[in-house]
């Protein structure tokens, strides 16, 4: 381990179409460590010391770009979008025009469509280290007009940086020239017990949200409902459980002014590892991998099962674009002119078990 931020990158394999895959490798010279590709942003592993100062992977990961290409509806550690989560019926109405989209998801949209975001390749550039010892990789993509079937071509850049202080912050930013809908959020599965250690249904989950939303058979919102008596309330910390199947969406209590606020924590108490999540996102989006199947391996062999790993994805609601803009329900539309900004930063540390 060197005492000075770096980024390095590799070839990491070629597309159907033979463009170039590549790895980037951010280390923060203080045991803090993340490989990302710039085909789909995936988050590829992420290195983080444990309470006896061993690092681990906490993120899952595939052994190979075709590993990752085969199975690309996991959305294994990409970024969603251009609408992460769900829209209702592959459709949207915006300023009066009917949008219709890719569905991939029964009769829904995901994750912006079955080449959305997570099935595009960006362009990555290594940033300047900073002064305060971060490093940083930026990725950027020219979204077109009509891709998975939303309006405008919008400009995107996401931003991954490793700080000093033990954290990975995500920044997100575009531009549209006609008004389109925009969600984003990391699809990245943690474990902090380190890959191959087992189920992640053991840690302890804090979410400061008093309410949740509660969805139909197909994860689509009916309505908002306090968490009070039910299953969903992660106010404290508490085990999530081995026969948690979460896939749900919290509305957190933080008011949306812009500003980092409380998201999430996540504890593993055998390897003493915790994350605190800070989002200017006004939802968090907790899925436990109930739908992992072992069809997917890490670089190792390890098979991800139901709860191997699970997600925490700062975003806007999901079916935003088909519900009336209320205080509730967010606004996630972006006009010419605009600059959608958003981040959402993961903080390590370690606390006793």
């Amino acid at each position: 381990m060197t005492d000075q931020a770096h980024i390095t990158s590799r070839a990491y394999g070629l597309l159907p179409d033979g463009r170039a895959v590549h790895e980037y490798r951010l280390d923060n010279g203080r045991g803090l460590t993340l490989t990302a590709l710039d085909w789909g942003g995936i988050v590829t592993g992420l290195w983080v010391p444990d309470a006896v100062g061993r690092s681990d992977n906490v993120v899952l990961g595939l052994a190979s770009l075709e590993a990752y290409l085969a199975g690309a509806g996991s959305h294994l550690g990409v970024i969603a979008g251009r609408y992460a989560n769900r829209i209702a019926g592959a459709r949207f109405q915006l300023d009066g025009e009917t949008h219709r989209l890719m569905a991939n998801d029964g009769a829904n949209c995901l994750h912006g469509g079955p080449y959305g975001f997570g099935a595009s390749l960006w362009q990555g550039e290594p940033q300047p280290a900073g002064r305060d010892g971060s490093v940083s990789l930026r990725l950027e993509r020219i979204s077109p007009h009509g891709e998975m079937g939303f309006p405008g071509t919008m400009h995107v850049a996401v931003t991954y940086t490793l700080g000093a202080d033990m954290s990975w912050r995500i920044d997100y930013e575009a531009t549209t020239d006609r008004a389109t809908v925009v969600n984003l959020t990391s699809h990245a599965y943690f474990n902090l017990g380190g890959v191959g250690s087992g189920s992640a249904l053991a840690h302890r989950l804090t979410l400061p949200a008093s309410r949740y939303t509660v969805p139909d058979a197909a994860s689509i919102p009916l309505r908002h409902a306090s968490v009070d008596g039910t299953p969903f309330d992660f106010r404290q910390a508490r085990e999530i459980g081995a026969d948690a199947r979460y896939d749900h969406n919290w509305l957190l209590d933080a008011p949306l002014d812009g500003q980092l606020h409380a998201a999430a924590q996540l504890h593993d108490p055998r390897s003493g590892r915790v994350m605190d999540m800070l989002t200017t996102e006004p939802a968090i989006q907790f899925y436990a991998g109930t739908w992992l199947d072992g069809s997917l391996t890490g670089p190792g062999g390890e098979r991800f099962t139901r709860g191997t790993g699970l997600c925490l994805e700062t975003q806007h609601a999901p079916d935003s674009p088909n519900r009336p803009v209320g205080p509730d329900w967010p606004s996630t539309v972006l006009r010419p002119g605009e600059l959608f900004r958003s981040a959402t930063v993961h903080r390590f540390g370690v606390l006793p078990g």
